[in-house]
């Protein structure tokens, strides 16, 4: 047979050979991978049933995110979400739009919400590559996958629904895994680290975007946990995400504080 004939496989079929347990009968019907079916997770905290309901994801990259990001990383003075996007890109080693010769990269994009973090990372792939979204929302995937639409000649883009704390993929598996925005919403955030820096390749690279305390007053701290007691919403001191990537072995870290926000990234030798 020509090599012409042959099929290359879907971005589904990718995904599902980077799974530890791939199902029998993947379930795609509603334009993603969902791997989790019916829910049976305990009920979600204030935070998180904001990010699953059915209204946000209509707003979310226009006005929540743009909003919402943008004056927590001192807006006028900090970067927009095109800046957030290419530091990231360049961070994680990828390329930029307009380059050449873009890394044939497999991208992990976790709590990917509506994808527009996804679709700003596949950017900056190139077509043989492949970028994963993935999310526990229903509603959010729903609108990554219309919004995504045909990939044209980028890389293959998939949308996965699972456990973004217990990730469902093998050791290893992944040049680039991306966390932004969702680390302050995590139940068990530092299983989660564990989780992103476990399907990391060797030499693979590791970035965050989350919240901060700009106080490490006793009272700032008092006032961070009240707040994750009512809503589910971390605030992380200024150490906190840059020694739990020191603790798991990641090198090369480097990090970019804002107000309330703060981005990290390192390399897993």
């Amino acid at each position: 047979m020509s090599a012409s004939m042959v099929r290359s496989p879907s971005a589904v079929e990718r995904v599902l050979g980077l799974l530890e347990k791939p199902p029998a009968e993947p379930d795609v019907s509603a334009g993603y991978l969902d791997l989790l079916g019916p829910s049976t997770e305990p009920p979600p905290s204030l935070a998180q049933s904001v990010m699953q309901s059915t209204f946000l994801p209509q707003i979310y990259e226009k006005v929540w995110r743009p909003v919402g990001f943008n004056l927590a990383k001192g807006w006028p003075v900090g970067p927009d979400t095109a800046a957030e996007q290419a530091a990231a890109r360049d961070w994680l080693g990828l390329a930029q739009p307009g380059d050449d010769g873009k890394p044939p990269a497999t991208v992990l994009d976790v709590a990917c919400g509506p994808g527009n973090v996804t679709r700003a990372l596949a950017a900056g792939v190139g077509a043989d590559g492949l970028v994963v979204g993935l999310d526990a929302a229903q509603t959010m995937l729903a609108r990554a996958a219309a919004d995504t639409g045909a990939k044209g000649a980028g890389p293959d883009v998939c949308y996965v629904r699972g456990n973004a704390v217990d990730l469902p993929f093998r050791d290893g598996t992944f040049d680039a895994v991306c966390c932004f925005g969702a680390l302050y919403l995590f139940d068990d955030p530092w299983t989660a680290v564990d989780g992103m820096t476990r399907v990391l390749k060797p030499g693979g690279r590791l970035i965050i975007l989350t919240s901060r305390r700009p106080l490490a007053l006793p009272a700032s701290r008092l006032g961070g946990e009240i707040v994750r007691r009512a809503t589910g919403f971390t605030v992380f001191g200024d150490r906190e995400v840059t020694g739990a990537l020191a603790d798991r072995g990641l090198t090369g870290i480097r990090r970019r504080r804002y107000p309330l926000m703060q981005l990290v990234a390192g390399r897993r030798p």
